[in-house]
C-alpha cells in the first residue's frame, strides 16, 4: 500500500455548540496527542468552517452534528447546514448526500445510562438501513458515559478516557451484518466536549481534550501528505473517509501507524508495526488468526472481510472491510 496514514480525531465540540475548548485550544491539544487532524463536530452549526486550515500543524475541517428526531448524524463535506425539521433517518441521510456531503450516524447504538436513565436517556440512529456513509463504531464519550453502572465507574472514565474498554462487541456485530448487505464504513469517534466552564478565557473541564484525543482515532490512508492547501487537503481526507479507506485504532495502546489491510493475488493480507494477535473475519465470523506482524489468508469465498489486532486481550485496531463480490 503506497498511502500516506493520517491520524484524525474526529466528533468534536468547541464553544460553537457546547464545547468548553476554541478552535485553537483544540487544535493545540491534537497537536500535543500527535495527531494530524481535527474534524469538529458542532450541534447544528457550522461556526468553525471559517476557521478551517492548518493550526499547530494540525488540519482542522468543520462538519456539522445534524440533531433529528431520528437522531444525530456527523455530516461532512457541506458548507451550509441542512434544514432537517421533520425529516426522518432516510430523508435526512439523502439531503446529507444530494449536497455532496458524507454522513455517519453518531453514537447509533445509545441506550441511555445505566446509571441514571431518567437523565441520560438513548440517542441513538432510528435507521441504520438509511443510505449512510458510515457508522460511529465507538462513541467513545457516549458509549463509557452510557455503560458506567456508579458513581466510581464514572470517575475512573473521566480521569482515564484512554483505560475504556474498548468498541462493544455488540457494536462489531452489528456493522458486520450490515456489511454483509451493503458497504458501510466505521469510524472511531469522541463526541468529546470537555464538559466545564471557562472562567477568564481559560476551559475548565473533564475528560481533557488531550487525553479524549491519545485514546482513539480513526486513521485515513491519503495518497499524498498534507500539503496547507485547505481545499486540497480536505478533499484528500474527505475522499478516504467516503470509500473506507480508514481504520480506527486505540494509539494509547500503542502507535497503530504503519497498519495495512489490502487484497492481492488473490489473498487477504495485513501487516501491524509491532506483534499482535491478528484474527480476520468474513461476514462476522473467524476465519484466520496468527500471531505476529503479518496475516495472509487465501480469498476462498465472497464476503465482508476485516481484520483486528490485539495485544494484551485489547482491541487495537479495527480494519474496514474489504468486500469480495461473487464471481
Amino acid at each position: 500500500m503506497d498511502f500516506v496514514d493520517l491520524a484524525c480525531v474526529m466528533h468534536v465540540h468547541t464553544v460553537f455548540s457546547d464545547g468548553t475548548g476554541t478552535v485553537e485550544e483544540i487544535a493545540a491539544a491534537a497537536s500535543a496527542t500527535g495527531a494530524d487532524a481535527v474534524l469538529v463536530t458542532d450541534h447544528d452549526t457550522l461556526g468553525a468552517l471559517e476557521h478551517e486550515g492548518m493550526h499547530h500543524g494540525v488540519l482542522v475541517l468543520a462538519g456539522v452534528e445534524l440533531s433529528s428526531r431520528a437522531g444525530h448524524l456527523l455530516a461532512f463535506g457541506i458548507d451550509r447546514v441542512i434544514d432537517h425539521a421533520g425529516l426522518n433517518a432516510a430523508q435526512l441521510a439523502d439531503r446529507v448526500t444530494r449536497a455532496g456531503g458524507l454522513c455517519f450516524a453518531a453514537h447509533p447504538f445509545s441506550e441511555g445510562s445505566r446509571m441514571a436513565p431518567a437523565i441520560g436517556r438513548p440517542h441513538g440512529w432510528s435507521d441504520l438501513g438509511a443510505a449512510l456513509t458510515g457508522i460511529e463504531l465507538w462513541s467513545l464519550e457516549t458509549d463509557e458515559l452510557e455503560a458506567a453502572r456508579t458513581p466510581r465507574e464514572l470517575l475512573a472514565f473521566l480521569r482515564a478516557p484512554e483505560r475504556a474498554a474498548g468498541p462493544p462487541r455488540a457494536h462489531l456485530e452489528r456493522w458486520d451484518e450490515l456489511n454483509m448487505q451493503r458497504p458501510v464504513v466505521g469510524i472511531g469517534g469522541l463526541d468529546s466536549h470537555q464538559k466545564g466552564v471557562r472562567i477568564g478565557g481559560r476551559a475548565f473541564g473533564v475528560p481533557r481534550y488531550e487525553r479524549v484525543f491519545a485514546a482513539l482515532r480513526t486513521h485515513v490512508w491519503v495518497d499524498r501528505p498534507l500539503s496547507g492547501e485547505r481545499e486540497a487537503d480536505r478533499d484528500a481526507i474527505y475522499g478516504a473517509l467516503r470509500v473506507g479507506r480508514c481504520y480506527v485504532a486505540r494509539d494509547a495502546l500503542a502507535p497503530a501507524r504503519g497498519f495495512e489491510f489490502f487484497r492481492q493475488d488473490g489473498s487477504i493480507h495485513a501487516r501491524v508495526p509491532r506483534v499482535a494477535e491478528l484474527v480476520l473475519l468474513r461476514d462476522g465470523a473467524e476465519i484466520a488468526t496468527a500471531h505476529g506482524t503479518a496475516l495472509d489468508h487465501a480469498i476462498e469465498r465472497p464476503g465482508a472481510h476485516r481484520v483486528e489486532a490485539r495485544l494484551g486481550g485489547k482491541t487495537w485496531i479495527v480494519s474496514n472491510h474489504i468486500h469480495v463480490a461473487a464471481r
